[in-house]
């Protein structure tokens, strides 16, 4: 009888053990992990808003993981940050200069930075032309309120090219470019804010990249294209920071802003993509 009830009570115990056991495989069974959202922090030329907002949304939506933090300023305000101490993933700039400084002192991967897109200037109007500019000699008449970029920022900078072509010109001349600088209201330092200034009736024109007139405005401005003996063509270059933790999925966003689909998009807004 002892040894009856020695078998009738290991029966339960047996039991009683299997259920711990299972249970203590459940708990420590632990599901694959979800793959970790990595966040892009690309510093962009203000003139590239529309396009790479577009972009940005375009690629998020391929790749669940990864998130666009865009941040967008004149290309000397961004070079400025970064040789301050900002961080950034991808700097993509509307010309060469800023870009070499920052590869020149070390701040660039510079095995990664290449031309990428090209811009060129036009002069804008409001839809409803109250100064009644026509051509680019109508620029110089008494009392229009011009607006451009600052000489330091990229547009500001072309548009001064442009006027020197201009005053070299025989069809101009000097006092063109005297005329005109003349009838400056304002100087921005990124071309973003030119915009406002006219749809709000704020100023009568202002020298921008062709690519400004975004689909939106198209009803409210009307582009004056500047000849291509006088124009400037702008290369915008981009390229990964030295100090990236995430040079992979950096160059991933860069081969599709490259790729067929950021072509498209950069197409749509009026820029030139390079092969």
């Amino acid at each position: 009888m002892k040894s009856h009830r020695n078998i009738t009570l290991l029966g339960p115990l047996l039991l009683i053990a299997a259920v711990i056991a299972v249970a203590g495989c459940t708990g420590t069974t632990e599901a694959p992990p979800s793959k970790e959202q990595t966040t892009l922090t690309v510093f962009t030329a203000a003139s590239l808003t529309g396009a790479f907002t577009d972009i940005g949304k375009a690629y998020e939506a391929e790749n669940r993981n990864v998130k666009i933090d865009l941040v967008f300023d004149g290309s000397q305000a961004l070079r400025t940050q970064i040789e301050q101490g900002a961080s950034p993933d991808v700097f993509v700039s509307a010309n060469v200069k800023h870009m070499k400084a920052l590869e020149d002192a070390g701040f660039m991967e510079n095995g990664t930075v290449e031309l990428f897109v090209e811009n060129s200037l036009a002069v804008i109007v409001p839809v409803d032309n109250p100064a009644k500019i026509a051509t680019l000699a109508d620029l110089t008449k008494p009392g229009v309120k011009l607006v451009i970029g600052t000489k330091d920022v990229p547009f500001g900078s072309y548009t001064r090219q442009v006027l020197d072509k201009m005053a070299n010109s025989s069809a101009y001349g000097p006092a063109y470019k005297e005329a005109v600088m003349g009838n400056v209201i304002s100087e921005e330092t990124a071309v973003s804010s030119v915009v406002p200034k006219l749809t709000l009736g704020e100023a009568d024109a202002a020298f921008v990249y062709k690519s400004d007139v975004k689909q939106e405005d198209r009803d409210k401005l009307t582009r004056i294209d500047i000849p291509a003996v006088y124009n400037v063509v702008a290369q915008y270059p981009l390229g990964i920071l030295a100090e990236s933790q995430q040079k992979d999925a950096a160059a991933a966003f860069i081969a599709f802003v490259r790729g067929t689909d950021g072509s498209a998009i950069l197409t749509e807004y009026g820029f030139d993509p390079i092969p």
